[in-house]
């Protein structure tokens, strides 16, 4: 039963108190400990700090402090560093539109210090001694301290008791401040971080290059199943390592996206890189990656949310596409073809190094013709457990040395009908057959269809759909992108659209929520990208049906023509839905299994 709510009576118009105004204010900012940590940090690189150090107690609830080895802050500036507002980072609105430090809106320390107790202690250069101000009190007194800035906040939230109880255990917000401390690092290499709890060293993170610096955080493991992205695209600057399909997570804890050094969260920056994982990635799984964009602060707004997380791009198309060319294109090299580029890179002196290269595809296409799959009223074989056949004249005068140069090696047998054996330089070559030709279709059926349009079915009745006001403004502004994906739609009426066509290839499609799917993407991002990904979901339809089936057999021609494919097509790790298409076990796995060498 609604119950009747009496108005309630009016106010007048008011400036509110400032001690008010400070906790709206911290409620934006401060979230947690986490976020002091992340803003005093945040301080501390935009003094110029060569050493960051951070202590806490009781996950940052009891105390926090940061201490860094920067320029410092005058006495007489002290006082004014806990105003709102007062910053030493901008000073006009051209400054604004093109900011390039850290902190720039002045109302970290101030909301801080609304629900804390908080104490600086600084000292600049030519200053005889540092000087503590008691936020407080407002009392400022003679301290000793090197160059540098203090800041110890004590009994976080202690005037707003309702905010303690929202926070986790200890242990949950010790874990977030080290993720803080975690995200500054791996953008400053070159600058030291320590992270200490309730007197134990939590991270220590010592001044080196990037790539050191991406080692010592995420360790050995991020570092070989990743690639290293490309350093320019277009006017954009991109750096770091995004994650092989075979290296993702359950969860997305390994995805770290950096704008001129500012970690940020972006739905635009996260979807481009999905995209490069479309049709690699197996599942619901999440892929690791470090991104570094260096763009021109003009282009983008970082004065979007008090937590400076949240970032506006101004050609947001090109930053998406952007991002998504480049993870494309190094995920697209395969694992085998990367290791034999690695190694013949190590053993050829560097004026002769050179990128491996597959053999002439004479041989090959006369090899793959024979592996079109049978029609399917004709019976198949049983496979015995395995199946070996002499090799065919091309091959028969392999040497053993091609095996060296070839990065997944030669054919040796067919076990149970559905995998290749193959041996190369490290050892064993396992390969799913229908997983990599299907693969191979796909890219191929990719190059040869180009862009062009989706075959349209066309309706005996035309179907109407009921839409809310923004998927009509998606389906007017997006017609011609709708037509390309076989969707022939048009308005009936402000809330009412008419399906005319459907797309040929799904007949069994439900077409109103097929529709709504379409305009829900096409909402998102640049329509191209939703055409091409409905493109590509068609053609790996058609590849997997395409492909060489399993308990089909093979010769040993046949299954080097696979391989050699596999070498030159990209992605040719995993198949059309992201599983993999080829295992290695090293000579040294090998021997470990049979005991040899104990």
């Amino acid at each position: 039963m609604n119950a009747l709510v009496a108005p309630a009576p009016r106010r007048a118009i008011r400036e509110l108190p400032d001690e008010l105004v400070s906790q709206i204010a911290a409620g934006e900012v401060v979230e947690r400990p986490a976020s002091v940590v992340r803003e005093l940090v945040d301080n501390a690189l935009d003094a110029g700090a060569t050493q960051v150090g951070v202590r806490l107690s009781a996950g940052g609830v009891r105390a926090i402090l940061v201490e860094d080895d920067g320029a410092g802050i005058p006495a007489a500036e002290l006082p004014l560093a806990l105003k709102r507002h007062a910053t030493s980072k901008i000073g006009s609105l051209s400054d604004l539109e093109r900011v390039a430090t850290m902190g720039f809106r002045g109302e970290a320390l101030a909301a801080v210090a609304s629900v804390s107790d908080l104490t600086i202690s600084s000292r600049t250069a030519d200053a005889p001694h540092a000087m503590r101000l008691d936020a407080r009190s407002g009392e400022l007194a003679p301290a000793a301290r090197a160059v540098g800035t203090s800041v110890e906040v004590r009994e976080l939230f202690f005037s707003t008791p309702a905010r303690r109880k929202f926070l986790k255990t200890d242990a949950t917000e010790t874990a977030h401040c080290l993720e803080a401390v975690r995200r500054h690092a791996l953008a400053r290499p070159d600058v030291a971080f320590t992270v200490w709890s309730d007197g134990k060293l939590l991270a220590q993170w010592r001044a080196t290059d990037a790539e050191q610096r991406l080692r010592d955080v995420l360790g050995d493991e991020f570092m070989a199943h990743s690639r290293a992205l490309p350093q320019r695209v277009g006017e954009l600057q991109l750096q770091g390592r995004v994650g092989l399909p075979e290296a993702a997570r359950a969860r997305a804890d390994h995805q770290y996206v950096y704008v001129n050094g500012r970690h940020v969260r972006d739905r635009l920056i996260a979807h481009g890189l999905r995209a490069a994982y479309e049709d690699v990635l197996h599942g619901a799984r999440q892929p690791a990656y470090v991104l570094f964009i260096g763009i021109d602060p003009a282009r983008v707004d970082v004065n979007v949310h008090p937590t400076k997380i949240e970032v506006r791009f101004r050609d947001a198309r090109e930053l998406h596409q952007g991002v998504r060319r480049a993870a494309e294109e190094a995920l697209a090299v395969t694992r085998a073809v990367a290791a034999a580029d690695e190694a013949g890179a190590a053993e050829r002196p560097p004026a002769a190094a050179t990128a491996w290269s597959p053999p002439p595809p004479s041989q090959t296409r006369l090899a793959l013709q024979a592996l079109a799959p049978l029609p399917s009223q004709q019976s198949l074989p049983s496979p015995a457990p395995m199946q070996a056949q002499e090799p065919a004249a091309p091959w028969a005068a392999t040497p053993p040395e091609a095996v060296s140069d070839q990065p997944l090696g030669q054919a040796l047998a067919q076990l149970g009908g559905t995998w290749v054996l193959a041996e190369n330089a490290q050892g064993l070559v396992i390969v799913d057959m229908h997983a990599a030709h299907e693969r191979v279709v796909y890219e191929r059926l990719k190059a040869t269809l180009g862009a062009r349009a989706l075959q349209a079915q066309p309706l005996l009745l035309p179907l109407s759909v009921s839409v809310t006001p923004a998927e009509m403004a998606t389906a007017q502004q997006h017609a011609q992108a709708l037509l390309d994906l076989g969707l022939d739609v048009t308005p009936l009426s402000t809330s009412t659209l008419a399906v005319r066509s459907r797309p040929s290839a799904l007949p069994d499609a439900d077409l109103a929520e097929l529709l709504r799917a379409v305009l829900a993407d096409l909402a998102q991002v640049d329509s191209s990208q939703v055409v091409q990904r409905a493109r590509d979901d068609l053609l790996a339809t058609m590849a997997c049906h395409g492909a060489v089936r399993a308990n089909r057999r093979l010769t040993l021609a046949e299954m080097n023509a696979l391989l050699r494919q596999m070498e030159a097509t990209e992605r040719a790790d995993q198949c059309n839905h992201g599983r993999p298409t080829w295992r290695q076990v090293s000579l040294k796995e090998l021997d470990a299994m049979f005991l040899r060498g104990r």
